[in-house]
């Protein structure tokens, strides 16, 4: 088993990351002790896993209760939330429970927000079951929903007491759904480590044949590097902020085209693709960049060009984005693999000329 950690001062927390680990009694003993435990799935990951983590953590033991939510972003609503608060609820479980998402990002956003708000905040342990959720948004401490506005409109920083990762679940991941995790593993190699986007070019083939080795490394140096960042810039007031390469345009591309149609990973494949290419067109990244990009992106079954939207409702979209501020669209842009940086200081023209060409391919 490999064990990161995020540095937070007293709220640091361990990333486990092994295979068979949800079949292992004692794994979440250091951390459950006697609480009493709700488990937060959806209707595709509980058949799967759901009997198997509670015997893992000692149903007999100790009170454990679970929700099952509808599985998929276009739930990923108030509704939805409403549905965790409820049970929590009508359980009465009490401020020293201990909330436990198991699957992946929805289900993570989601319960994390629940653990955030219930009772002004309960103790919750990230159990993520999907590529991207393994690498990238079970870390960080950012929970949340959608609005019918914007997506993550509505959430909060709410940091887990643990992420513990089994690598058996991503045998029964869907390939789309491995694809779409690797998206988010590109984009470390494109915001701050050109070697490992390098590595990703040479082990392209091994990653979507779910070569182990190679799964393995890519995980752990996602979470390594993620964990860096968000050790030194928790709240997003910085560096952080480089994490959201391709996420604006990716975000646009989810709210114009209807939640769920796109997953996650693959509008982000498309966004990643559209700012590397206005940095092309701005002069500061290679045109040899925007072709390795798709390249790689193209090999791990990624979609490299965004659906047709009208330039217009794709502007309004990028406007509601969390990352606007005193109405000015920040981008995360390159000046080259493994250097971006966060800017809102563009020709709006320029990003106009981008939009059409792209949006109406």
């Amino acid at each position: 088993m490999i064990e990161l950690k995020v540095e937070l001062g007293e709220r640091s927390y361990p990333i486990w990351i092994g295979t068979g680990l949800l079949n292992q009694p004692g794994v979440f003993d250091p951390f459950l002790g006697q609480a009493d435990v709700m488990i937060v799935t959806d209707d595709v990951v509980g058949p799967l896993y759901l009997e198997t983590f509670k015997a893992a953590i000692g149903e007999g033991s100790r009170r454990v209760e679970s929700v099952v939510l509808p599985e998929g972003e276009a739930h990923k609503t108030m509704a939805t939330l409403g549905q965790v608060l409820d049970r929590l609820i009508e359980q009465r479980y009490a401020r020293d429970s201990v909330l436990v998402t198991l699957g992946g990002g929805v289900v993570g956003d989601i319960g994390g927000f629940a653990a955030a708000t219930y009772q002004r905040g309960i103790r919750f342990i990230q159990v993520p079951t999907t590529l991207l959720a393994q690498v990238d948004s079970s870390v960080g401490g950012k929970t949340g929903v959608n609005h019918p506005r914007g997506k993550n409109m509505i959430g909060a920083f709410h940091q887990p007491m643990a992420v513990i990762m089994d690598m058996a679940t991503l045998e029964t991941l869907p390939d789309r759904e491995l694809s779409a995790g690797l998206a988010e593993v590109v984009k470390y190699g494109l915001i701050c480590d050109a070697e490992f986007f390098t590595w990703l070019e040479a082990h392209a083939d091994d990653l979507v044949g779910r070569d182990p080795e190679a799964l393995q490394y890519a995980i752990r140096r996602s979470c390594e590097v993620k964990a860096g960042i968000v050790a030194a810039d928790e709240l997003e007031r910085g560096r952080r902020a480089l994490l959201n390469l391709g996420h604006t345009y990716g975000h646009a591309i989810e709210h114009c085209i209807g939640y769920g149609e796109w997953l996650h990973g693959e509008a982000v494949a498309a966004g990643m693709c559209m700012a590397v290419e206005f940095s092309v067109q701005l002069g500061q990244a290679a045109p040899a960049e925007l072709e390795r990009t798709r390249a790689l992106l193209a090999r791990l079954n990624l979609p490299v060009k965004p659906p047709k939207i009208t330039t217009d409702a794709f502007r309004a979209a990028m406007s509601i984005d969390k990352k606007v501020i005193a109405g000015e669209i920040r981008l995360v842009l390159l000046r080259g693999i493994g250097a971006a940086y966060v800017t809102s200081d563009y020709p709006s023209d320029e990003m106009v000329r981008l939009l059409d060409q792209q949006l109406g391919h």
